[in-house]
């Protein structure tokens, strides 16, 4: 199948009792069994959801994926990914990443001994220098958040994999319409569900897909044991959403191109970061592993100051001051004082990320009045 058919089909076929076209929304704590341990497929809710089974399916169909797991939220995900890994393990990771993995790493996995290294990735050499011989997982993002980096999937894995050490790639940004981490070496890929699949700012969720059967065992054993997964109605949400993936992030980087364009002509704007611009400094790169350049586009204000961002933000009319991302209405927000916050400011100035920093999640609007309102803020 082709990418279009299969986030339409993939995994998926009528429901065996009615035929419905659409899994139905199975709404049960429990299941009845013939005898113990003898039943249809399912035992306990917590376990597994046929709801729920046909959302794995698909978004391992859309990643080429053997299985995948869907959790309660990305950050659930990234936490049963987590607790494969023991006390002396070192894990290297971006040094510009999402803040609320970093919290997770720094204040919940570090006191219990996981060693995180956190390095700028788009040099593989930082990698090099920082592995050591308890180097357990490389945790990739890209396009990193809200920088925007992109670092070379394939030269990581391959170094990862020559070390016998695991990769996993954050792939929220780009989703698998743009961008497939597996076939790039990857061992596993993670998505916060509730941006791009979901993309409509409706549901909560996270989700892991891979084909090493061994991670897969360790995955289903924490659905099993700590519970962090989707009830049936987000799962229902995420395979509605998921069905129109393509059409909703291609009309997304049409505009952001757009907006990326405007922007770097402006002249109350320092900086552009968006990998579709020549100016990038990975733009061969995301060029090479990516099909187009997403949806996202941070940029910085000649004036760079928290307060002239607060300003500015206050005054857009279309774009919506909100976290998240990836859904089919623009936003705007402020990475250090938002989604960054509980990165302490040194680190974050460390990894380049401006107090002026403005992240736009670029929405399905007509790409006329996206600029329009930008431009009216600017005045």
């Amino acid at each position: 199948m082709k990418f279009n058919t299969k986030a339409i089909h993939a995994g998926q076929q009528p429901e065996e009792t009615s035929g419905a076209v659409m899994p139905p929304i199975f709404q049960t704590s429990t299941y009845a069994q013939e005898a113990p341990n003898v039943n249809k497929g399912y035992d306990y809710a917590r376990v597994g959801n046929p709801t729920r089974t046909a959302l794995e399916k698909l978004i391992a169909g859309l990643e080429d994926a053997d299985a995948c797991a869907c959790f309660a939220s990305g950050c659930a995900a990234m936490d049963a990914v987590l607790k494969m890994f023991r006390p002396g393990d070192q894990i290297i990771a971006s040094n510009d990443l999402y803040g609320g993995t970093y919290r997770l790493f720094t204040k919940v996995f570090a006191p219990y001994g996981i060693d995180f290294t956190f390095v700028d990735m788009t040099d593989i050499e930082n990698v090099k220098k920082a592995a050591t011989d308890d180097a357990k997982l490389l945790w990739i993002e890209t396009p990193t958040n809200p920088l925007l980096r992109v670092v070379d999937i394939e030269e990581l894995t391959n170094f990862a994999k020559n070390q016998d050490i695991l990769s996993l790639v954050d792939n929220t940004f780009a989703s698998p319409y743009l961008q497939q981490p597996l076939a790039l070496g990857a061992d596993m890929v993670l998505h916060s569900t509730t941006k791009y699949l979901g993309g409509h700012s409706d549901v909560i969720g996270g989700a892991v897909a891979t084909s090493n059967e061994a991670i897969m065992e360790q995955l289903r054993f924490q659905v099993k044991t700590t519970g962090a997964v989707p009830g049936p109605m987000d799962c229902y949400l995420t395979l509605r959403g998921i069905k129109t993936l393509s059409v909703r992030v291609q009309q997304s980087v049409d505009n952001a191109k757009k907006v990326a364009s405007f922007l770097d002509e402006h002249p109350d704007v320092d900086q552009v970061i968006y990998p579709g611009l020549e100016s990038h400094g990975q733009h061969d790169i995301a060029k090479k592993q990516m099909s187009d350049f997403g949806g996202m586009v941070s940029f910085s204000l000649t004036d760079d100051s928290m307060e002239k961002a607060q300003e500015f933000m206050s005054r857009t009319e279309i774009f919506t001051l909100a976290e998240s991302l990836g859904g089919v209405e623009s936003l705007i927000s402020h990475p250090a004082s938002m989604t960054h916050g509980s990165i302490p400011k040194e680190v974050r100035e460390k990894a380049g990320l401006k107090d002026s920093l403005i992240r736009l999640s670029v929405g399905i609007e007509d790409a006329d009045d996206l600029i329009e309102d930008l431009d009216q803020a600017f005045e």
